[in-house]
């Protein structure tokens, strides 16, 4: 796969609380027709599409593009958990670097319901009965939602292991409200304070906070990816391009370490980090800016050290050194992240994706990363799929 593969296009919508959004239709239909219009291409020219979405019956992904043309191409409807958005990208970069097509759309939505995540069909064996009893094994909360008990109890192993305090977590959530304030796409804009963090509800106590959680979010994001040469020839903007991406699942330490790290994936990220980083030719050090998965602030915490933004050990001193903001190391989640942004879970990756393209394209305004020139995005998906994707300005 040597063909170059350029970001022409991205739109995303404002993300929205359940049960104030527009229809999915309507919401891909609209994200959809912001990445054309940002790419200036017609749909007539997109020779297949991806569509995540993970709430939602079968090819619904087809009922939103209907609202866009009817084309007669191939639609792929991909649920990959909360990874599924950039596992709709990955599988359009494929396409477009093998040769397969030369205009291909990832996009993604999710019209969610209030509360906390949980199975839909309830009549058949889940697929994390193998978390869920490797959990129930190392934590003994079980009257807390799957989720929490997931990456609450990853951040209680780092606590225990290296004395991280909570309110860490508390400003890692505080940094995001800041970014987010400069995000009219973010769903929370109030800025918030580690002191008011850690005066919100405590849901778990001495582990989590209700803000230290991202919210469940309605919306959609959409991305064109295109062959260089295609984008020359239609005299498409080639100034973004993926460097390098790679997709991970679980391997036998998810549960066999007896880590609840493990279990919430950070092997997954640090293999596709790993591989990404020796694509590229690239170290974490060189890395501007990132949008990771932080659906929980613990998450955000371990996963600087999963990609090797710090050393294990040493994501504490790392965001209270201020190393993960504007002026120091580098620069996570400038577009507040899912804890200000929200999580719609189809919707995520591709949004993510938006924020980093605007970065590079030197869009993004008053959350300017100066300078970008390399993004990197991790998006994860527990069950489990992981994604990580380098995008590189090629042009000043």
């Amino acid at each position: 796969m040597s063909s170059s593969v350029i970001v022409a296009g991205v739109g995303m919508i404002p993300f929205t609380k359940p049960g104030s959004s527009e229809p999915y239709p309507v919401m891909a239909a609209k994200a959809i027709h912001a990445a054309l219009a940002d790419a200036h291409l017609g749909y007539d020219k997109v020779q297949q599409a991806y569509a995540g979405y993970v709430y939602g019956d079968s090819t619904a992904g087809q009922r939103g593009l209907y609202e866009v043309g009817m084309t007669g191409i191939p639609v792929i409807n991909v649920n990959n958990n909360c990874s599924t958005g950039s596992t709709a990208l990955y599988l359009a970069r494929q396409a477009i670097a093998s040769g397969a097509a030369d205009c291909v759309l990832a996009f993604g939505f999710e019209q969610m319901t209030p509360g906390a995540l949980g199975s839909v069909f309830s009549d058949r064996p889940s697929p994390f009965e193998k978390f869920d009893a490797i959990t129930a094994e190392l934590i003994d909360v079980p009257d807390i939602p799957f989720a929490l008990r997931y990456f609450g109890g990853a951040g209680l192993a780092h606590m225990q292991e290296f004395g991280t305090k909570l309110e860490t977590f508390a400003k890692i959530r505080a940094k995001a409200s800041q970014h987010a304030a400069n995000n009219p796409l973010a769903l929370f804009r109030t800025v918030v304070t580690a002191d008011d963090v850690m005066a919100s509800h405590m849901i778990w106590p001495g582990v989590m906070t209700k803000l230290m959680a991202c919210p469940p979010t309605c919306g959609a994001a959409a991305a064109l990816l295109v062959s260089e040469s295609f984008a020359r020839k239609q005299g498409l903007n080639t100034n973004v391009r993926i460097r390098a991406q790679a997709m991970t699942t679980d391997t036998p330490p998810t549960f066999d370490a007896r880590d609840m790290r493990e279990v919430v994936g950070f092997s997954m990220t640090r293999n596709a980090a790993e591989q990404v980083y020796e694509a590229a030719g690239v170290g974490p050090t060189d890395i501007n800016v990132v949008e990771l998965h932080d659906c929980f602030a613990h998450n955000e915490l371990i996963t600087y050290e999963a990609l090797g933004l710090c050393p294990i050990g040493g994501a504490e001193k790392f965001v209270c050194d201020g190393d993960n903001t504007y002026g120091g190391q580098v620069v996570t989640n400038p577009s507040g992240g899912l804890l200000s942004k929200g999580h719609p879970l189809g919707a995520t990756g591709l949004a993510q994706c938006t924020e980093l393209v605007e970065q590079l394209r030197a869009n993004a305004g008053t959350r300017q990363v100066d300078g970008a020139r390399l993004a990197l995005q991790h998006n994860l998906g527990l069950g489990g799929a992981c994604v990580v994707t380098l995008y590189e300005r090629t042009q000043s």
